[in-house]
């Protein structure tokens, strides 16, 4: 079984409402998920689980939160070599810049992304984006 790691930061409730979505997907699929706020994960517990999924909304000018979520990743980013990753995040405005700049930094650190543009949902998940949560935690189940 599959052991999936969802660590996430909210500030409305959007990007945790993803992850709870992704989170049953994984079930659904067989696989066995653990959540996890910034201030809860490192890199130590990167090798407890076979794929990490990471979310976090675009803050400011299409960035990662910059005090508590930011800090947490830049962190891991040395430790993501050969890691099973997935991005994920909602937006209120632009064009997804944060989601693709996420991206190159992932792959610039050697990780395995799932999506290779990662999964952005525009504000509150709707039931197409419920879908697409759902969608991507069968895949990191099944990956």
């Amino acid at each position: 079984m599959n052991k999936i790691a969802i660590v996430y930061w909210s500030g409305s409730g959007n990007t945790e409402a993803m992850a709870n979505f992704i989170a049953d997907g994984i079930r659904t699929a067989g696989g066995e998920v653990e959540l996890f706020g910034t201030d809860s994960f490192s890199a130590e517990k990167l090798t407890d689980f076979s794929a990490v999924a990471f979310g976090c909304p675009a803050m400011g000018d299409e960035v990662l939160e910059e005090s508590e979520f930011d800090p947490m990743f830049t962190a891991l980013e040395g430790s993501l070599s050969g890691k099973n990753i997935a991005l994920f995040g909602s937006y209120g405005w632009g064009d997804g810049a944060w989601m693709r700049d996420w991206c190159s930094r992932c792959k610039n650190a050697g990780a395995n992304l799932l999506e290779e543009n990662g999964l952005i949902v525009n504000e509150a998940p709707d039931a197409d984006g419920e879908a697409a949560c759902k969608e991507l935690g069968g895949k990191l189940a099944a990956w």
